[in-house]
């Protein structure tokens, strides 16, 4: 693995053996506001909910969390985060990382020490408004609660890489776990991956992306518990 800088100033990691960076090289924060605050935590759908309970498929770095935590502030809202990692990266790496004095909010560095010293398998409160559940374990092997989550980020590798991952047994597992009116989020617009979030019972919208990316895919669960056996 290797720290590279990308274009907004901020970190991120390249993974040579997968050809993978955990963010975009165009802009990780910006990528990371864009795609999943602006387009998910800070969507129509959720807009009235005083509480929101997010799950996080590929926790990484911790930017997604550590910038839902100001986030919930700015909104007064209450947050319960959970998020799955079976592969957490080494304290050597979280180090290097450059998040705390790259998003501009104060105790951005404590805040991103509490996230990541938060123990794994338990709830934690990080603050009055926020809650976090680390998972070490692959979301193709944990149990999803039903009918429990507002927000799902999805923010695993690529298709490319975890073809595994975006398949229809975990997209109706996630779409089984989400509320109704739940909101879904992701980088990925290839056809075949709207195609199968389609045929799990997701209404699909393609928006545009961050820098340097035309599309990104949101979707919103309109409709109960649904299998595909």
């Amino acid at each position: 693995m290797k720290i590279i800088t990308t274009a907004d100033g901020s970190s991120s990691i390249y993974v040579k053996n997968l050809d993978e960076h955990y963010h975009s090289i165009h802009g990780a924060i910006q990528e990371s506001k864009h795609i999943f605050i602006k387009s998910g935590l800070f969507s129509e759908n959720l807009r009235q909910l005083d509480d929101i309970s997010i799950l996080e498929i590929g926790f990484g770095t911790g930017l997604n969390a550590l910038l839902t935590y100001f986030s919930s502030i700015e909104m007064q809202k209450h947050v319960h985060y959970s998020a799955i990692e079976p592969h957490p990266l080494d304290n050597k790496y979280l180090q290097l990382l450059n998040y705390g004095n790259t998003v501009l909010y104060p105790q951005a560095n404590e805040i991103f020490s509490l996230i990541h010293a938060a123990a794994w398998e338990k709830q934690v409160k990080i603050s009055e408004n926020f809650s976090l559940c680390k998972y070490k374990i692959s979301a193709l092997d944990i149990e999803f609660p039903q009918n429990f989550f507002n927000l799902v980020y999805f923010d695993a590798f690529s298709p490319a890489s975890q073809p595994e991952l975006w398949t229809d047994t975990l997209f109706e597992k996630i779409y089984n776990s989400m509320k109704i009116n739940g909101v879904f989020v992701t980088y990925s617009a290839k056809g075949s991956v709207k195609r199968v979030l389609q045929q799990v019972g997701f209404c699909i919208e393609k928006l545009p992306g961050p820098a340097k990316k035309r599309e990104i895919l949101r979707g919103i669960k309109k409709f109960g518990i649904v299998s595909l056996v």
